[in-house]
């Protein structure tokens, strides 16, 4: 009788002592793979329905300092950490195209979300902004950054050394208009921010900006080249761009808005509310991931390496002389005129998340602030589009998953002064509008 070969049998009878060592070997591998996988993923990427719907999505952003927690969170493998290994961060080249592709969704090959402008989520939501004035639902899911703006002048004016006070502009701008010339001041985006702290600026000095100059329109990272040429008079815009402009030594920077208002909110993190709205679990890794890069940013310790990942080419293509200073608090204002270690830097977490919190209240000053500009009707429901708007539920959920202890959790962030002596009381808005000379509402 042949005699059985069973070299080939997979039987468990057949295992000889090797085979038996090789898998229980293997076995004790996977299983440390998957505690190792475990603590790289403490939100429960991989548990049973726990993980984010999808493994990413796309986010845009402005090349603008503010956006470092955008390309941080990227750069560092926080959202791969998070379940979110396919996230895309996307430069966009204006507000208005960001804009535009925000509508269109990822669907439609534009975005889901990304850095943007405050107001915008009101100013889209309501359709106020968008192509047929179509509403587009957007939620702010937190605060990017505070500070680090600023107003910065064409050198044509540099003997009146303009500062956080306009006036001294004044006499010079109406005898250029006299002479038939125009002065024309830019901002980003009309009712986004920098186009809320230059007419702000302008007002209190007594310069009505929609009389006395022309606001136009110029992306953050064509302001320079367009003030070489000699397009615009002053222009407001975030960083690395007033940085640059003094290095270049083609203006001077008249102040930096936290001057204006201290500890001011800038950039948010918004999304599409339908993408939100389907994907709840991507959305808090979204969160997460860049919670704990705003944390990252805040260091000080990390400023350099920051300043490094950013101005690389494939994100805002700058040198980091242009970024670094003011991050750090170092402000060459141009002409002679610098500061240091000043508390001007650009903020990302502060002590608890207080800066990345997304606080209700500084939602109602922006509304009112465009409603002062006829942006809005004065009889807009503020809290009623704040409530629809603002996420900070959401914010409270990632939080709490990080395990940051002490964050906030209520609406207000209280009573907003300003370097004019205004105060802000988000109870009473429509008070602090009434207490404003320059405005277009009638209230």
């Amino acid at each position: 009788m042949k005699k059985l070969d069973k070299s080939n049998d997979r039987t468990p009878l057949a295992l000889d002592r090797r085979a038996l060592l090789s898998r229980t070997a293997a076995v004790a591998s996977t299983a440390a793979l998957m505690s190792a996988v475990r603590a790289a993923f403490p939100g429960g990427a991989f548990a049973q329905g726990a993980g984010p719907e999808v493994k990413g999505t796309k986010l845009g952003y402005i090349a603008l300092t503010d956006a470092a927690p955008l390309v941080i969170a990227k750069e560092k493998g926080l959202f791969a950490k998070h379940g979110l290994p396919d996230m895309d961060i996307s430069k966009q080249a204006s507000w208005g195209a960001l804009r535009d592709n925000m509508a269109l969704g990822t669907k439609a090959n534009g975005i889901d979300g990304g850095h943007i402008l405050r107001p915008k989520t009101h100013l889209y939501a309501t359709g106020k902004v968008m192509q047929g004035n179509q509403p587009l639902p957007m939620y702010t899911l937190l605060n990017l950054n505070e500070d680090c703006q600023a107003i910065s002048v064409a050198d044509e004016f540099k003997d009146l050394k303009a500062g956080t006070d306009s006036s001294v502009l004044k006499e010079a701008f109406a005898k250029k208009k006299a002479a038939g010339k125009e002065v024309k001041v830019a901002m980003t985006f009309p009712g986004g921010t920098h186009d809320l702290w230059i007419r702000y600026w302008l007002a209190a000095g007594g310069i009505d900006p929609d009389k006395d100059v022309s606001t136009i329109v110029v992306p953050p990272p064509q302001m320079v080249a367009n003030m070489k040429v000699g397009n615009m008079d002053a222009f407001c815009v975030g960083e690395p761009w007033n940085e640059q402009l003094v290095n270049q030594g083609i203006g001077y920077t008249a102040c930096t808005t936290g001057e204006l208002w201290f500890r001011h909110p800038e950039k948010i993190l918004g999304m599409r509310a339908d993408w939100v709205d389907a994907n709840p679990r991507a959305t808090r890794a979204i969160l997460m991931a860049v919670m704990e890069a705003q944390q990252w940013c805040e260091k000080m310790e990390n400023k350099a390496e920051m300043a490094e990942i950013v101005g690389r080419r494939q994100w805002f293509n700058v040198p980091v002389p242009d970024i670094i200073g003011r991050i750090k608090g170092d402000i060459n204002y141009g002409h002679g005129r610098t500061a240091k270690d000043t508390n001007l830097l650009m903020k990302f977490w502060g002590e608890k998340g207080e800066v990345s919190y997304p606080w209700k209240s500084l939602d109602t000053w922006f509304i009112a602030e465009n409603i002062r500009w006829g942006k809005f009707e004065p009889s807009i429901d503020i809290k009623a589009l704040v409530d629809k708007t603002n996420r900070s539920d959401l914010w409270i959920e990632a939080a709490k998953k990080l395990g940051v202890a002490g964050h906030p959790t209520g609406d207000s962030r209280g009573l907003e002064k300003f370097f004019d002596g205004k105060v802000f009381d988000p109870a009473d808005p429509m008070a602090y509008l009434k207490s404003l000379s320059i405005k277009r509402a009638s209230v």
